[in-house]
């Protein structure tokens, strides 16, 4: 509910009555709408976190990888609005920076990991500062939620994903790397 309707916008009324239980059954859990906000997101993250961790360990090349990663993502965010983390970050900003704190740890670390093995690969250009690309990339993700830059009625997130992972990859990508990428999209395509 949260992913469909926004943070704020959910009431515990709500969620109780989803749930069919009472509030009062709800407060026994949670002493108050912040607490399970929290643990709704960290939950959450811990979830894709897991999905994330198992798409890597499967040993894709890693332009697939990315776009798995990508594709998994957005099915476990209900394919991202960007409007409950905006109400998130402005509602509720302490445990938005947590997230975000969490977030940036996985993503550079998985990131890095990727890029490590897009080189070994040679599916990256060897000479790419790893610790820059991984926090563009972090920071380019992020700014894809900002609703001030890409007005959800102008930009679908699927959309924008796409086109940016698509960017990220040209930037660092060798010509083998474009090869691969181009039979990845065409196929992807079909």
């Amino acid at each position: 509910m949260f992913l469909s309707l926004g943070f704020k916008s959910v009431t515990m009324d709500d969620i109780a009555n989803e749930l069919g239980i009472s509030k009062k059954t709800i407060y026994q859990h949670y002493a108050t709408k912040d607490d399970l906000v929290q643990a709704t997101t960290l939950f959450l993250f811990e979830n894709i976190s897991s999905g994330i961790d198992e798409i890597c360990a499967i040993g894709k090349n890693p332009i697939e990888e990315l776009f798995e990663i990508k594709e998994y993502v957005l099915h476990n965010l209900k394919n991202e609005d960007s409007s409950p983390f905006y109400q998130l970050q402005k509602f509720y900003p302490k445990i938005y920076a947590t997230l975000k704190c969490k977030q940036f740890d996985k993503l550079d670390s998985c990131v890095i990991q990727n890029l490590k093995r897009g080189i070994a690969l040679e599916l990256y250009r060897k000479e790419i500062d790893l610790e820059f690309i991984g926090r563009i990339y972090y920071s380019g993700i992020n700014s894809l939620k900002d609703i001030e830059i890409f007005p959800e009625n102008m930009f679908k997130m699927r959309n924008l994903q796409e086109n940016f992972l698509e960017y990220h990859l040209r930037g660092i990508i060798t010509e083998k790397g474009l090869s691969v990428l181009q039979q990845f999209i065409t196929k992807h395509n079909q």
